[in-house]
């Protein structure tokens, strides 16, 4: 009998099940335990030339390997387009009660009913809406780690704050008062999951609540934007992420400093190194807000 081709054109590409193209004749089972094929769950494979991601793992363990069942949780955030799941982490589903269980390694499947309109379909495959999928997220990850997910969600342009906490307030059971915590501490208005972290630290400081994504105008017009402001006491707080070392980011940012001392302003930078010292922090900004130099 002679050998099916090592990789048919009618397998580039897509997801499969072993099963039928072995029926078919398309396949050998030898060739499927090869190094030409990846196995994303049971029965399922791609060829090894197809990047495997927590998307595509999500995208087929709903409709082929769970029917009936929503994507949700940090899996629904993914197939939205935010990276909230690493490739590897266990994909997120979400079935009616009553429904057998299901324990397949990588697969973590909830059993739970899901208010009306809390499913769309995105890539055609079942999931939260983003409002849903920010209520999720916040219920299921810990303290600051939710609000900085809520955070990313509002600020990608998926949903709006009023709606996320609106909805967060119709929750009931396991993780409902969390996420109700979770989306009040969101401010949606981050620039990085690190300006989240920072605003609540200087929160639980118990420094004034400053503006954040504040304007800096002078006489002749826009002189920068800012993460956080106090504007009657012309201070500015700035994270500065890695993304300042790119090459003429350091001349950008003198210039841009400049601009801001010229205006009257005093600017604390402060560092992913400097969020692991919070007391610190906190005396360094509050005596900036003192006046002290």
């Amino acid at each position: 009998m002679p050998v099916p081709p090592s990789v048919p054109d009618v397998l580039r590409g897509r997801v499969f099940r072993g099963s039928v193209v072995v029926s078919r004749g398309l396949l050998t089972r030898n060739q499927l335990r090869g190094p030409t094929w990846r196995r994303l769950w049971p029965d399922l494979y791609v060829h090894r030339d197809v990047p495997v991601t927590h998307a595509l793992r999500a995208r087929t363990a709903g409709p082929l390997l769970v029917p009936g069942a929503v994507v949700t949780g940090c899996s629904a955030a993914v197939l939205w387009g935010l990276e909230l799941a690493g490739r590897d982490d266990d994909v997120e589903l979400t079935v009616p009660p009553g429904h057998h269980p299901v324990r397949v390694p990588g697969l973590r499947v909830r059993r739970s009913r899901l208010p009306d309109g809390w499913v769309a379909r995105r890539h055609r495959v079942a999931v939260t809406t983003p409002e849903a999928t920010a209520v999720r997220v916040a219920a299921a990850l810990p303290g600051d780690d939710a609000v900085v997910a809520v955070d990313r969600i509002v600020t990608s342009g998926l949903t709006d704050l009023a709606s996320v906490r609106a909805l967060a307030t119709t929750g009931c059971g396991p993780g409902a008062a969390r996420a109700r915590q979770a989306c009040r501490l969101a401010d949606g208005l981050a620039g990085s999951p690190q300006e989240t972290r920072l605003r609540l630290l200087m929160g639980r400081g118990g420094l004034p609540v400053p503006v954040a994504q504040h304007v800096v105008r002078d006489p002749r017009g826009f002189v920068a934007r800012v993460d956080f402001a106090w504007p009657g006491l012309r201070v500015a707080v700035e994270y500065d992420g890695a993304w300042h070392a790119e090459p003429g980011q350091f001349a950008r940012d003198r210039q841009r400093l400049n601009r801001l001392q010229a205006a009257g302003w005093r600017v604390v930078f402060v560092t992913a190194a400097d969020l692991h010292r919070a007391d610190e922090l906190v005396r360094r900004i509050a005596a900036a807000l003192a006046g002290v130099r």
